[in-house]
């Protein structure tokens, strides 16, 4: 069943048309049909604008709650970076969910097996020797805070980089995306993040799916939605144009690459779901791969682009 969903969403992203979420009853009319292509051909062309003269490779995704879709430069290269710690968390529940397995299992995590290097709130959180927490815990800190140390710990000991990408791989097509490292063998050797990548679209469609489809049980996915409506990192990105809007909820995870010693950012990106004070929602990816600048200046370029498509969808 998952590899006839996977044949069914690839042969509609082909086309153009993924299909999302719709409002009770909200049939769109030829006329209507006809102006909302006009608006998103519009928008397309304002997002090209701005990405062309962008000192870097820039790809983006809308999947509207009408199931339109934009995609724009939107090839499977894109460093996912911590992006894929949503991949995992998505994996991971199947398995809860499959297995009978609780998240609130707690699992006593050795200290001495975590890197004091690596960025992870976690380890600045606890003291002691021995951390004990809750696989749920640490999705949480995957998911809010994109902890290292907590995402390597449950690769480790629960579900492995290749049977996460195999999973994904179901709901997904597997030509918008590879899921092959570990955020420790990254820290080890930064070029290896080249080796987990993904399309625009790809990341965008999945997300879409963790919050329309029923790809895993209703208690993981709204634990996951939850979880990703209190992601602190990257506020500066998609979420930057939406703050200060009232009645706006924002899924999103964020995915920051490592600067060469050329200048060169590797990666900066945000996936997220917009939900909208009428009820309506879209899903934006905005990826960047080798940036000619800083992080700064990669997240305004972003954020530029989220207040568009939110004036396009919303306004």
């Amino acid at each position: 069943m998952r590899f006839e969903l996977r044949a069914l969403f690839l042969s509609l992203i082909l086309s153009g048309i993924v299909e999302a979420c719709r409002p009770n009853g909200s049939g769109v009319q030829p006329s209507a049909a006809d102006e909302t292509e006009d608006e998103l051909a519009r928008l397309t062309d304002s997002i090209r604008s701005i990405i062309s003269s962008a000192p870097g490779e820039i790809g983006v995704a809308l999947i509207t709650g009408r199931g339109d879709t934009v995609a724009i430069n939107n090839e499977d290269k894109y460093p996912l970076m911590s992006v894929f710690k949503l991949h995992q968390a998505i994996s991971l529940c199947d398995l809860f969910d499959r297995t009978g397995w609780s998240l609130d299992t707690v699992v006593a995590i050795p200290r001495s097996q975590m890197n004091p290097s690596t960025w992870s709130p976690m380890l600045k959180d606890h003291d002691g020797d021995t951390i004990d927490l809750s696989v749920r815990e640490l999705l949480v800190y995957t998911l809010t805070v994109s902890d290292n140390n907590a995402s390597n710990y449950l690769f480790s000991n629960f579900q492995s980089v290749a049977e996460t990408d195999s999973f994904i791989a179901c709901l997904i097509p597997r030509e918008s995306f590879r899921l092959s490292v570990t955020e420790d063998e990254m820290w080890l050797d930064h070029d290896l993040c080249y080796k987990n990548h993904s399309s625009p679209l790809g990341a965008a469609v999945l997300l879409n799916r963790l919050v329309c489809d029923s790809i895993i049980s209703p208690g993981s996915g709204g634990f996951l939605l939850e979880t990703l409506r209190k992601c602190v990192t990257g506020a500066d990105r998609i979420v930057a144009p939406l703050g200060d809007k009232a009645g706006i909820e924002v899924a999103h995870k964020t995915g920051s690459g490592f600067t060469k010693e050329n200048g060169v950012l590797t990666a900066h990106n945000d996936v997220a779901f917009v939900t909208l004070p009428d009820g309506g929602h879209y899903t934006l990816a905005i990826l960047v791969k080798d940036f000619h600048g800083s992080e700064s200046e990669a997240s305004a370029i972003m954020a530029r682009i989220s207040a568009i498509v939110y004036n396009t969808i919303f306004i």
